[in-house]
């Protein structure tokens, strides 16, 4: 069983957060960009018609690993729990819960990961790998110019760019790089969208323009998950069958895995043909309904896996949702965030 961190960061106390007697204080908060900062990321992203958007790469850190190992089960700390979806305010105008997270790497260059849209009491909250949104290259800080784009496709932000506030994870990621916990939940700002080079109008809440998935925790695996996310690397033959410009989905049943590599001993495991680069941070997803496009969020890729060697990935993996990744969510879930454009 992993150690669990009873340690209670200023941060947390200094965003009005309080802890629960029974966990929160394995909950690590961080700023990601005052308003000010946040209206200087839309600019960067959306301006020259969203150049910075469209030249992007992939973000190539920790996209694949070689050891993975099955494992009987995962412990399971707490009682079972669900949150349920919610769809758009305006039926029909967005469904669209997944897209891209955009930041600046350690290189200084413009980066992306999957990201999805999550239920939250705010509607502002976007689900992603925390190595996505915490710089395990150079340091342990937040990745700059942060932002949640849903719905991409082909250099487009159809529903508005959303900047984001403040991240959310478990203590024990960005202190001891413990990838059972590389989850981060993020408050995002309302939507923005550019009419014109240097004009920014708000576009409202994020959940209220394309919906939310729910979450679910401490669940059975032998389940069914379709994946969600915008791979765009290659295989390790050489081929390279995504482009990371639309959205692409998979699905297959989840197990148990250990990866020694990472110290990571309680993975989800999913059968999944994405590659690794841009699809980190994908979503897996229980009872997806086809006709709303919701869910309950299980799972989110972390790395991937050719597990049966014919250089060809067949794995995605997750750390296992349990109910450690639900306090995380539950002090996520109630921080307000506000609109960058003034009134």
């Amino acid at each position: 069983m992993k150690r669990t961190s009873v340690f209670l960061l200023i941060g947390l106390m200094g965003s009005g957060l309080m802890a629960s007697p029974a966990g929160a204080s394995s909950v690590r908060t961080d700023p990601l960009a005052s308003q000010t900062a946040a209206v200087e990321a839309a600019t960067f992203w959306l301006g020259d018609g969203g150049a910075n958007l469209r030249n992007a790469t992939p973000y190539n850190v920790q996209t694949a690993v070689a050891d993975v190992s099955p494992r009987g089960e995962v412990p399971i700390d707490t009682k079972p729990g669900i949150v349920a979806p919610t769809p758009p305010a305006i039926p029909g105008k967005g469904n669209t819960t997944s897209g891209k997270v955009f930041f600046i790497g350690a290189d200084g260059l413009p980066h992306w990961c999957t990201g999805t849209a999550v239920q939250s009491q705010y509607r502002n909250l976007v689900a992603t790998a925390a190595h996505c949104v915490y710089d395990t290259q150079s340091s342990d800080a937040t990745l700059g110019k942060w932002v949640f784009v849903p719905g991409y496709s082909d250099g487009t932000a159809p529903w508005g760019l959303y900047v984001g506030k403040q991240a959310f994870t478990h203590y024990d990621f960005p202190v001891y790089g413990d990838y059972d916990r590389d989850y981060a939940f993020v408050n995002v700002y309302n939507g923005v969208v550019s009419p014109a080079p240097g004009e920014l109008t708000d576009a409202g809440r994020l959940v209220d323009s394309v919906g939310g998935q729910g979450l679910a925790w401490n669940q059975p695996l032998g389940s069914s998950a379709d994946v969600f996310g915008y791979p765009a690397g290659s295989h390790p033959d050489g081929r390279q069958p995504y482009t990371g410009e639309s959205l692409e989905s998979s699905s297959g049943r989840t197990t148990a895995a250990a990866v020694p590599s990472l110290r990571a001993e309680e993975f989800a495991a999913v059968g999944s043909p994405f590659t690794g680069e841009g699809a980190l941070g994908s979503s897996w997803l229980l009872r997806y309904d086809k006709s709303s496009r919701l869910g309950v969020l299980n799972g989110l890729t972390v790395s991937v896996a050719d597990t049966d060697g014919d250089l060809r990935y067949d794995t995605s993996l997750s750390p296992y949702f349990d109910g450690e990744l639900s306090e995380v969510y539950r002090a996520a879930v109630i921080t307000w965030s506000g609109s960058i454009v003034p009134a």
